[in-house]
């Protein structure tokens, strides 16, 4: 008879975090977040938006990434994946890739520039952490389906 613990171990080894989860992660994530990025709304919104509404956008990001890697996806345990620091280094590239990504869009599109002339980086920081809302979503999708 197979042992259970055998059984996880052989799932975990196979659900073990890769490069290949990254560029997973890229692809989705850019794809989500281009079309808000470039959207003159949410530099609006972005604008508008106080340090506390930005935080706190900041923690949305990172609830949603969580639950999409380890709620949504039963076949995914954190506890049985690398971490530093007690955080699962599948969610902090998960993070990294959302928030990064949306900042690379942003920049190579100049849109700081373009819809507001000129903003400073709360502004732009604030509309990135707008934008990784939709990303993360993205990135987890892409992490868990392939």
């Amino acid at each position: 008879m197979d042992d259970p613990r055998r059984r996880l171990s052989r799932r975990a080894r196979r659900r073990r975090f890769r490069f290949a989860d990254s560029a997973q992660q890229v692809v989705g994530g850019s794809l989500l977040a281009g079309p808000f990025v470039v959207t003159e709304e949410v530099w609006l919104l972005a604008r508008g938006m106080n340090v506390i509404q930005g935080l706190l956008t900041v923690l949305v990001v990172a609830l949603v990434g969580y639950g999409a890697l380890y709620q949504a996806d039963t076949g995914r345990d954190p506890e049985l994946e690398r971490d530093v620091a007690g955080v699962p280094v599948r969610f902090l590239s998960l993070l990294t890739v959302a928030f990064g990504s949306t900042l690379a869009l942003a920049v190579l599109f100049d849109a700081p520039d373009t819809f507001l002339g000129g903003v400073g980086w709360a502004t732009t920081a604030k509309a990135v952490s707008v934008s990784a809302v939709f990303s993360v979503v993205g990135a987890a999708t892409a992490d868990s389906l392939f």
